[in-house]
């Protein structure tokens, strides 16, 4: 998820999965891509519990493009992202979103550059009366989905035969989970340290590659999917470890999103072209789908701070 910049430029690609990217043409459109919209679950209000929430993450939280007004920083945040619709379904008196297009863990404790500006780390919008902390970040640590797409995603990668992408990022895949989760643990443990009342609940990623087949929205070589696949499921499953470390609650959409897919029927993340969000990133239905299970999750009254 690069920022403006890197998209326009020539391997625009894009588009970068789970990392920053530009509000070039298809981030503009307010449209939605009718697919991503049929199945679209409905925001189930809770009893309003929540004084002061902190929303920290990466793209996938900031959902550039999603129809809305997308914020004025470089971070390509939306109005209709899930913190926003969180916020508003259960009644939060104020919200406050740094999530930002390209963040790591890093930058909880770290300024982030965004379109040669110094984006504040995000762990100063953290007080100790902050009582809910979403933390939607973990895909962008090493560069992990960024040299996915970069080494994988070509237009014509459907001609292209082996297996490329594989070959190249196999090596060292191991090590590079590993330091995700073990980030992903500090982060939480970092954000429970600022906000020591809060209920923290960690945010995962939802599938982006079908488990059989190829399509056009997703150009890989047809012999990388299965790793490209395996690299999605087994970063999620690298979140998921390092909240159970921590002890975090965390929130799975590897299930959920199953059948969901970019090529999919009723994809939950855009594909390479389409409107209603940014390439490679989610419609607004997976964010609906996330603040509908957020919701019910402040609601639970096994949601305390530990």
């Amino acid at each position: 998820m690069s920022h403006r910049r890197r998209l326009l430029a020539a391997v625009p690609l894009l588009l970068c999965v789970l990392t920053g990217c530009s509000d070039g043409p298809s981030a503009a459109r307010p449209d939605q891509r009718p697919s991503a919209t049929s199945s679209s679950p409905a925001v189930v209000a809770t009893p309003p519990s929540v004084r002061r929430y902190v929303a920290l993450g990466d793209s996938f939280t900031a959902a550039p493009g999603v129809p809305g007004r997308q914020s004025d920083d470089g971070c390509l945040r939306s109005s209709r992202n899930y913190p926003h619709l969180l916020a508003e379904a259960i009644d939060v008196a104020e919200l406050v979103d740094v999530s930002c297009g390209g963040a790591a863990t890093a930058h909880l404790t770290a300024p982030q550059r965004v379109d040669g500006q110094a984006v504040s780390p995000q762990l100063e919008a953290l007080t100790p009366d902050t009582d809910l902390v979403t933390v939607g970040l973990g895909g962008n640590d090493l560069n992990l989905f960024g040299s996915l797409v970069g080494a994988c995603v070509r237009p014509h990668a459907a001609e292209t035969a082996g297996t490329p992408c594989t070959d190249r990022l196999r090596p060292g895949l191991a090590q590079r989970l590993d330091r995700i989760e073990g980030n992903v643990a500090e982060a939480v443990r970092r954000v429970r340290a600022a906000a020591p009342a809060a209920r923290v609940v960690v945010v995962g990623y939802p599938q982006l590659v079908p488990a059989s087949g190829t399509c056009t929205d997703l150009p890989f070589a047809p012999g990388d999917y299965p790793f490209a696949r395996s690299v999605n499921e087994q970063m999620s499953r690298a979140v998921e470890r390092g909240a159970a470390r921590a002890k975090a609650t965390y929130l799975d959409l590897l299930g959920p999103s199953e059948g969901h897919d970019i090529c999919s029927d009723e994809p939950w993340v855009n594909g390479f072209s389409g409107p209603g969000a940014i390439p490679f990133h989610p419609f607004s239905v997976e964010q609906e789908y996330v603040a509908q299970r957020l919701a019910a999750l402040v609601a639970d009254p096994a949601l305390t701070p530990r």
